[in-house]
């Protein structure tokens, strides 16, 4: 295990330094050279780093603005940049004051002043100002997050109870024009969707959010019902918007290193939207088709998978996906696999993922607790800190989905 370890430390190192934000924003304002008076909103568990670069890049061009990032994400002052941390998964009070000083922000800029909005995943609990009782909306994102509901039908739903999502904070600026630098975290790059879509025109409608909310039972007010039923902008005319990086890159930068170690590198998918336990599973399935036969493999796939709780444990849908594989791996004794959140975070916990090897299942039934009692009830992190299969990198500093890696030694 040792060595597959090392080899996923290395493939998770460089995957990571591969979608720092960095570059790419400096490169999306060289080519796009903003004129006036500027004005930073930065949003996401990426928004330190986007904004960082952006004041490297432009300077004293920059008038003020504002970062709003998660607890512990950020790094430091930014120039004339207030920094604010907030809450994620659900939105906190810190995520509301927050976002209420954005729009004082944009509220009376002029046509000659230009918002450069930095956009990456957790904006959509980060950059919030809800249209409904904050304790609700609080409670209706945790009934969404626990349902297995993906993070396109969560968006659907929140940025209908939102003042700023779904095109709206757009609205908000003008007549400022917004120069929106995307980080992507949802399979697809949807842009309506990412961040729950804020400075983009909406393409979901009320009909879907109210099928969403029915198909999955949630508990809503009739004011929170009643914004269901509210549509959201469908045109924007002072927004324009680029993409700055995705999971296709993660991938792509995985199979790199891969090949460098002298694996033979395999990308099975850019687009896993699953549940995390049987993403795990068909890893699993994968993997044992190669193992004993001499060859060095490395199975690559990218996304989002989503996880279902029914127990009271603690984990996060890479910590699930791996334990998951832990138990179809059982046995084989050259393969290891690895799931890892791109943003250093994975659920409510201070892991970024797991990584399991074939001894892993048989440490944990020995131990008197099997990896299946562990999964049964959601606990799929101390199950990884008994086996010492956690993935632990701290905040990153970018945000564009999952890697999950199948390792075979052969």
């Amino acid at each position: 295990m040792s060595t597959l370890r090392q080899d996923a430390d290395r493939i998770i190192e460089e995957a990571i330094r591969f979608v720092q934000p960095d570059t790419a924003v400096k490169k999306a304002l060289r080519q796009r050279k903003l004129t006036g008076p500027v004005w930073v909103v930065a949003v996401g568990k990426a928004a330190w780093q986007m904004a960082h670069a952006a004041r490297e890049e432009l300077g004293e061009a920059i008038r003020g603005g504002i970062v709003i990032t998660k607890y512990h994400h950020a790094k430091g002052a930014i120039g004339p940049l207030e920094i604010w941390e907030a809450g994620h998964p659900v939105p906190d009070e810190n995520s509301f004051a927050a976002t209420r000083r954005a729009m004082e922000l944009v509220r009376d800029l002029g046509e000659r002043d230009q918002v450069l909005f930095l956009i990456s995943g957790g904006g959509s609990a980060l950059f919030e100002c809800p249209l409904i009782d904050g304790a609700e909306l609080a409670d209706i994102t945790g009934q969404l997050l626990s349902c297995g509901a993906d993070i396109v039908e969560i968006n659907t739903v929140r940025k209908r109870l939102s003042a700023v999502k779904g095109g709206r904070f757009a609205g908000l600026c003008a007549p400022a024009s917004v120069f929106s630098v995307v980080l992507s975290d949802i399979v697809g790059d949807p842009l309506d969707m990412i961040a729950s879509g804020p400075a983009c025109p909406d393409s979901s409608t009320c009909a879907q959010a109210r099928e969403i909310a029915g198909r999955y039972g949630l508990r809503l007010s009739e004011k929170a019902r009643s914004c269901l039923d509210t549509e959201t902008p469908k045109k924007l005319r002072n927004v324009e918007t680029v993409i700055t990086g995705s999971v296709s890159q993660l991938c792509a930068s995985a199979k790199k290193t891969a090949a460098e170690l002298d694996y033979e590198p395999l990308v099975l998918t850019d687009k896993l939207t699953c549940e995390a336990r049987e993403a795990g599973r068909d890893m699993a399935r994968e993997a044992a088709k190669y193992s004993g036969k001499g060859r060095r493999v490395a199975l690559i796939a990218g996304g989002e998978t989503v996880v279902h709780v029914t127990g009271k444990g603690l984990g996060g849908r890479n910590q699930e996906l791996a334990l998951a594989a832990a138990i179809g791996i059982e046995g084989l004794e050259d393969v290891a696999v690895f799931s890892v959140g791109s943003d250093g975070t994975d659920g409510p916990t201070d892991a970024a993922g797991g990584c399991v090897d074939g001894a892993t299942a048989t440490r944990l039934r020995e131990s008197g607790r099997p990896a299946e009692d562990y999964l049964r009830d959601n606990d799929s992190y101390h199950a990884l800190a008994e086996t010492g299969g956690l993935i632990v990198t701290g905040p990153t500093g970018t945000n564009v989905n999952d890697l999950t890696v199948a390792l075979i030694r052969g």
